[in-house]
């Protein structure tokens, strides 16, 4: 009789471990101190939409909690820091001011260029200390705070967190991931939509 109760644990422990691995996106909750590929995805969701500069290293830290929150309040969510159904949902969305830009509160007309960590004489880091790619911008601080989070047609949502030399006025840059990326950009006017 003991190994019966031995053998249907075991089964159910089987049972219970396959429904786990085939829980749909949402049924657990990512929250913080988790790792791994979800905590990724959840990075790399926010970094599109301009709310996280950090690394995407999968690991759920305090910079992955602020940016969960940030995005919830801006979602009207409840900002419990707690990744579920209802912010996976809202992550997953493309950015609906993509097709609304009244929404956000001010817009500039400015002269971009693109630049990359691979560009002769740049550093792979901003001046907010995070890696250079493709959603960072480098701006004049006088016009654009650091911190900044911003919306560009054509580029994406995006974060003030560099500076340059030649960055002045109406001036911004805009990384990319490769230094072909940035040099197809080139030089371009640009609509930049202020979020915050």
């Amino acid at each position: 009789m003991k190994k019966f109760h031995v053998l249907a644990a075991l089964i159910f422990c089987m049972l219970l471990s396959s429904v786990v691995a085939f829980a749909a996106p949402g049924d657990k909750l990512i929250k913080l101190g988790m790792r791994g590929e979800d905590v990724q995805m959840v990075q790399k969701s926010l970094l599109e939409k301009g709310f996280y500069v950090g690394e995407i290293d999968g690991v759920f830290g305090n910079a992955t909690l602020k940016a969960i929150r940030d995005f919830q309040i801006s979602n009207g969510l409840v900002a419990d820091g707690v990744v579920g159904k209802e912010t996976l949902m809202y992550l997953g969305r493309p950015g609906s001011a993509e097709g609304n830009p009244s929404r956000f509160g001010r817009s500039l007309t400015m002269s971009a260029s693109g630049y990359s960590a691979y560009d002769d004489g740049n550093s792979n880091h901003t001046y907010g200390g995070n890696l250079v790619r493709k959603g960072i911008v480098a701006v004049d601080p006088g016009v654009i705070p650091l911190g900044t989070r911003l919306f560009i047609p054509g580029y994406g949502y995006a974060i003030a967190d560099d500076i340059g030399g030649a960055i002045r006025g109406d001036k911004i840059d805009l990384a990319f991931d490769s230094h072909g990326e940035a040099m197809q950009f080139g030089r371009q006017r640009v609509t930049v939509y202020i979020i915050d």
